[in-house]
C-alpha cells in the first residue's frame, strides 16, 4: 500500500463506528497487513501481548482502555515486559473517545480525539514498511488532500463519464484546478470569512445534489466578473460575496460536472479539510496523478523531495547566492547589489511537471532576499523576485496549470511569511492573467523563445494554460538581461522503450547533425537542447537522469558530441536513489549532472559512500564517468590489458532444445541407458548459478558420435536437431546440420578441470557479482562468461567492489540489471602488477568466500546474496578480500565509490598510454 491508500484506509476507520474487540485488528489492516497476518494474530499465534491487546513482533503493542484511561492504558503498555521481548517500536491506547501513542524509538508522541487519529497517520507509516517518514509526515496534509480530491475526481466521472475523454478531460482537469484554488483560499482569508465556497455550496444546493453544479457554475462565473459589471450579468446576491479573481483561471467555460450526494459529501469534506498547510513544494507532484489515468494506480507515490531537489539547485546557483549573502554581511551597497543580481535571475524547467524544481527555488530565492531585507531595514518591501522569470515547459496540460497555481500559492505563502498576512492579501488579487509555463512538448519548442537570454517581447508558442485567447498581450521580463538557470527532472526512456512519437522527437532535433542519436537515451534530448541554448547566454543547466548516460556504450554516443560544443561539467552528484513514497520501493537509480559552456575555475563532484554519508570534493575536471579528470574514450579489447586469464562467452547450442534435458528427462533417459551416463554433463547458464537450478546437456565428441548414436533416447534427438536446423532460415544454421551432435557454438572443450562462472546479467541489488565455481565436467551456456582453468585469484578479482563498480560504470546496464561484457569490462580492468603473495593472498580470499558459501549449503546464491539476509560470515569474506585487494591498489581501503573509480581510470590511462607507446615502437 502506498501512503495515499493508507491514509484512505485509516480515514475510513475513524467513520466507523467504534468496536473495541475489531479496532487492533483494522487498525494493522489499514496499514497493508494481510489477511493471514491479521489470523495469526486472532488466533494468538503471533500475539504475545500480555495486557489483552494485539501485539505484532518489530511494530505496535495495541489495547483498548476502559473509558476515561487512555493515558493509564498507554503506561502500561510502555513497562509491559510483552513489549520489550516483542521489541515493538510503537503503542496505541484508545477508548474509543480518547486516542494516545508512542514512538518507543524517538520517543514522540500523539494525543487526540479518536476521530482526529487519522491526521497523524504519517507517525505510524513504519508499520506499513515506508522509511521516507519525516517527508511524509511534513507533507500529511496534501496526502490527505490527494486522496479526497481523487475519490472526488473518479466519483465525478462515474457520472459524467463524457468528461473524462480526450475532448472534456482539460476542462475537468481545469474545474479541479478551480476547486483547489477555492479551497486555498477560502482557508487564507483570500475570500472574506471562513469557509467561504464550503458553507456557499452547502447552503445553497440541495442535499440531493441535484443543483450542486449549478451553484459552483455560479461562482466560478462571479470571480470572473469585475465588480462594476456584475449587476448587468445578473450575478446572484449569494454569489456576491466572492472577489474578482481573474488570472484567466475563472475565464472561458464555467461548466461543471453534474454531482451526486456521494460527491457533493466528498467535495464538503475535501473543504472540512485546513488548506493553511498546503505544501506546493509537493502538493502539485501528487495531485497530478489525480488526473492521470496511467499514474492513478501509483496515486500518492509522486514526490520529489525537497532535500533531492536542492541536489540539483544548490551548486547550480543557490550556493553561490548565500555565499555572496554572507560575503556581503551588512554591507549595504553589496546586499544591494546581489538583491538587483537575483531580480533579473530566471529559473527554466524545460519538463517541470507541476513545478517542484520552480516551487523550491522560488521560495529559496524568496528567503535570501527576505534576509536582504532584513539587513538593510527594509523588512516590508515588496519583493522584486517575479514570478515570471520562473518558467516551465510541460507536455501534460493539468500538470502545467497546477505547476502555475503551485508558484501562485508559493508567492502569496512567502508574501504572508515576510511581508505580513495583510500586505500579502491586499496584493494577492486579482491575478496576473500573464501565462510563463508553457503547455508544449519541450523537444520541438525553442526554449529561446520561451526564456529569452536578453530583453523582452518575445511571444510564447503555446496556448494560455487558463484559457487565455492566442492573441494575448506578449509577457515580457520584468528585468532586463540576467542569468538563466536550467534545472529538470526529463523523462529518461531508454532507446529500446521509446514509442514511435519519442523516435520522431529525437530524429527532429538530431538528424543532420549526427547519427549516434538513434542509440541514445531519450533524456539527451534536454542536454542538447540546453547546450544549444547555452550558445547564446549566460546560461547552466543541470539535470536528473538515469546513471545510464554516464556508464557503458551510452558514454561514447553523447558526450564526445557535448563536448564538441563546448559543453564541460562542472558539477555532478553519483549515483543515488531517487526515492518515492511506495513501501518498501528503492526507487530508481540517477545521478545529476550539470552542465557550462562557460569558464569555470573548479568543479564540485558529491557522492555518497556505502556508509550512505554524502561528501564534495573540489576537482580540475569531472569526465563523463562522473570522476574526477580528462575524458578518456574506453575501448572495448580483445585481450586483457592486464593479462588477466582468458573471459570467454559460455557455448550456444542452437538446437530447439534437443541437446538439453531437465531432471527428469535426464533420470529418465538414464533408466533405459545407464550407459549415456558418459555423454551428459552438467548444464550451467545464468539461472542456473544464480537460482541453483539444475539442467543438463549432451555433450558429444565426434569421435564418438557412433556410440552416442547406438543409444536409442540420444539418436532421437540428434535427428531432431539436424531436422531443427536444416528447416532454419538462417544458412549458418542450415551448414550446422551437418555435425547435429554438437552445439552450434563452442567455446570449451569440455576437458577443462574447472570453470569460474559468471553470469551475463545480474541484479543490481546484490553487493557482489554471483561469481561461482564449477568443476568438470560442467559445460556453460552463453548467459553466462567462464574463465577456464584460471588462477582461482581471478575470482577475487570479479567478487570484489572494486570490479562491480568498474562494470557497473563501463559496461553499462540493461534497463537496471548490470550488463557484463568481457571486452569492456575484464579485458579493461585495470589491475596493478601482482606478487607472488598478493596472488596467494587473492588464492586465499576467494577459498574463504566459497568455503563461507558452502557452510549454507543448500542456499542459493540468490539466497546467500539478498542484502538484506547475507549471511555474516559470508560478507565478513568478502570484507577481508576487499580489504586485500584494495591495499594492493592505495595501501588502504578506499573512502568512496569515486574515489576508487578515480584510481581505476587513472591506471587504465596509464596501461592504455603505455600501450600505445608500445605499438608506435613496433611501427618504427
Amino acid at each position: 500500500m502506498n501512503a495515499v491508500e493508507i491514509e484512505q484506509a485509516i480515514s475510513d476507520l475513524a467513520l466507523q463506528p467504534f468496536d473495541p474487540a475489531e479496532f487492533a485488528y483494522a487498525f494493522l489492516e489499514a496499514f497493508g497487513n494481510k489477511a493471514t497476518t491479521i489470523k495469526r494474530l486472532r488466533s494468538g499465534t503471533s500475539n504475545k501481548s500480555d495486557l489483552g491487546g494485539v501485539l505484532q513482533t518489530n511494530n505496535i503493542h495495541i489495547a483498548v482502555a476502559e473509558a476515561g484511561s487512555v493515558a493509564k492504558m498507554l503506561t502500561a503498555l510502555k513497562a509491559s515486559p510483552a513489549t520489550s521481548r516483542a521489541k515493538a517500536r510503537f503503542i496505541l491506547a484508545t477508548d474509543g473517545e480518547s486516542f494516545e501513542a508512542e514512538d518507543l524509538d524517538t520517543g514522540e508522541t500523539v494525543a487526540c480525539s479518536y476521530q482526529a487519529f487519522p491526521d497523524h497517520f504519517g507517525f505510524f507509516l513504519p508499520l506499513a514498511g515506508i522509511t521516507t517518514v519525516k517527508q511524509l509526515r511534513d507533507s500529511s496534509f496534501d496526502i490527505r488532500a490527494t486522496s479526497r480530491l481523487n475519490r472526488l475526481y473518479v466519483e465525478l466521472l462515474k457520472d459524467n463519464p463524457t468528461w473524462g475523454t480526450e475532448e472534456q478531460r482539460h476542462e475537468m482537469n481545469h474545474f479541479m484546478a478551480r476547486l483547489i484554488f477555492c479551497f486555498f483560499a477560502e482557508d487564507t482569508d483570500i475570500f472574506s470569512g471562513s469557509s467561504l465556497f464550503t458553507d456557499t455550496v452547502a447552503q445553497m444546493s440541495a442535499r440531493d445534489s441535484v443543483n450542486t453544479h449549478e451553484v459552483i457554475s455560479e461562482i466560478f462565473r462571479a470571480m470572473n466578473t469585475k465588480q462594476a459589471e456584475r449587476a448587468a450579468v445578473t450575478i446572484p446576491r449569494w454569489a456576491d460575496e466572492f472577489p474578482y479573481v481573474n488570472g484567466g483561471l475563472f475565464s472561458g467555460s464555467t461548466a461543471v460536472p453534474m454531482f451526486s450526494r456521494i460527491a457533493r459529501s466528498y467535495l464538503l469534506h475535501i473543504g472540512g479539510l485546513d488548506w493553511t498547510q498546503i505544501n506546493p513544494d509537493i502538493f502539485g507532484s501528487m495531485i497530478q496523478a489525480v488526473a492521470d489515468d496511467e499514474e492513478r494506480g501509483a496515486l500518492g507515490m509522486h514526490y520529489t523531495s525537497v532535500p533531492n531537489i536542492l541536489k540539483v539547485l544548490n551548486p547550480l546557483f543557490l550556493d553561490d547566492l548565500r555565499a555572496k549573502l554572507e560575503e556581503a554581511g551588512e554591507n549595504s551597497r553589496k546586499l544591494l547589489n546581489l538583491r538587483n543580481r537575483m531580480a533579473r535571475i530566471r529559473v527554466f524547467d524545460p519538463a517541470c511537471g507541476s513545478g517542484n524544481f520552480l516551487v523550491i527555488a522560488y521560495k529559496q530565492m524568496r528567503e535570501i532576499e527576505a534576509e536582504i531585507n532584513y539587513r538593510r531595514g527594509e523588512r516590508d518591501r515588496p519583493t522584486d523576485i517575479p514570478l515570471t522569470n520562473y518558467r516551465g515547459i510541460e507536455l501534460r496540460n493539468f500538470s502545467a496549470e497546477i505547476a502555475r497555481l503551485a508558484l501562485i500559492i508559493a508567492e502569496y505563502q512567502c508574501n504572508v511569511q515576510y511581508r505580513g498576512k495583510q500586505l500579502a492579501l491586499n496584493e494577492f488579487l486579482p491575478l496576473s492573467a500573464d501565462n510563463w509555463i508553457t503547455c508544449g512538448n519541450a523537444l520541438r519548442l525553442d526554449w529561446l523563445a520561451i526564456c529569452p537570454p536578453t530583453g523582452t517581447g518575445v511571444k510564447l508558442l503555446a496556448d494560455d494554460l487558463f484559457e487565455t485567447p492566442l492573441d494575448q498581450a506578449q509577457i515580457d521580463f520584468e528585468n532586463e538581461g540576467g542569468e538563466t538557470y536550467i534545472c529538470s527532472n526529463p523523462p529518461y526512456i531508454g532507446t529500446r522503450e521509446q514509442e514511435k512519437t519519442h523516435k520522431a522527437d529525437m530524429k527532429a532535433l538530431f538528424e543532420g547533425r549526427f547519427d549516434s542519436w538513434k542509440a541514445m537515451d531519450y533524456v539527451c534530448g534536454w542536454f542538447f537542447k540546453a547546450a544549444d541554448y547555452g550558445r547564446h547566454t549566460s546560461a547552466a543547466a543541470a539535470f536528473v537522469t538515469t546513471n545510464s548516460i554516464c556508464q557503458g556504450q551510452q558514454v561514447p554516443l553523447i558526450w564526445p558530441e557535448l563536448f564538441s560544443m563546448g559543453v564541460k561539467i562542472h558539477f555532478a552528484h553519483t549515483s543515488f536513489k531517487w526515492a518515492n513514497l511506495a513501501s518498501h520501493n528503492a526507487g530508481v537509480t540517477v545521478v545529476i549532472v550539470g552542465i557550462t559552456q562557460h569558464k569555470i575555475r573548479s568543479c564540485k563532484l558529491f557522492s555518497i559512500g556505502i556508509d550512505g554519508v554524502s561528501s564534495v570534493a573540489e576537482v580540475n575536471e569531472i569526465n563523463p564517468y562522473l570522476i574526477p579528470g580528462p575524458y578518456r574514450s574506453l575501448v572495448p579489447s580483445r585481450v586483457s590489458l592486464c593479462r588477466l586469464a582468458e573471459m570467454v562467452k559460455g557455448n550456444y547450442p542452437v538446437d530447439g532444445g534437443h541437446l538439453l534435458l531437465s531432471s527428469n528427462e535426464r533420470e529418465h533417459l538414464l533408466s533405459e541407458s545407464p550407459h549415456a551416463d558418459r555423454f551428459i554433463r552438467p548444464f550451467i547458464g545464468s539461472n542456473e548459478s544464480i537460482k541453483g537450478l539444475q539442467r543438463y546437456c549432451l555433450w558429444i565428441n565426434s569421435p564418438d558420435l557412433e556410440e552416442a548414436r547406438s543409444i536409442p533416447g540420444i539418436n532421437k534427438r540428434i535427428k531432431a536437431v539436424e531436422e531443427m536446423r536444416l528447416n532454419s532460415k538462417k544458412e549458418a544454421t542450415n551448414k550446422a546440420a551437418m555435425t547435429p551432435h554438437k552445439f552450434d557454438e563452442i567455446r570449451q572443450t569440455g576437458n577443462e578441470s574447472y570453470a569460474i562462472v559468471l553470469p551475463v546479467h545480474s541484479s543490481e541489488n546484490r553487493d557482489f557479482l554471483p561469481v561461482s565455481l564449477y568443476p568438470k565436467p560442467t559445460i556453460v551456456y552463453g548467459s553466462a562468461f567462464a574463465l577456464y582453468d584460471a588462477p582461482l585469484w581471478n575470482m577475487a578479482l570479479i567478487a570484489s567492489r572494486l570490479h562491480l563498480v568498474w562494470i557497473a560504470t563501463v559496461c553499462g546496464k540493461l534497463e537496471t540489471r548490470y550488463r557484463y561484457s568481457n571486452t569492456l569490462g575484464w579485458n579493461t580492468f585495470p589491475v596493478p602488477t601482482l606478487t607472488e603473495k598478493n596472488e596467494a593472498d587473492l588464492t586465499r580470499c576467494a577459498e574463504d568466500i566459497l568455503l563461507a558459501r558452502e557452510a549454507h549449503f543448500p542456499a542459493t546464491i540468490a539466497d546467500l546474496y539478498n542484502p538484506e539476509t547475507m549471511p555474516d560470515n559470508l560478507r565478513a569474506a568478502h570484507e577481508r578480500n576487499d580489504e586485500v585487494l584494495e591495499r594492493i591498489y592505495i595501501g588502504r581501503r578506499f573512502k568512496n565509490d569515486t574515489e576508487r573509480l578515480e584510481k581505476l581510470f587513472d591506471l587504465y590511462t596509464k596501461m592504455t598510454t603505455e600501450e600505445t607507446k608500445k605499438v608506435a615502437r613496433k611501427n618504427v
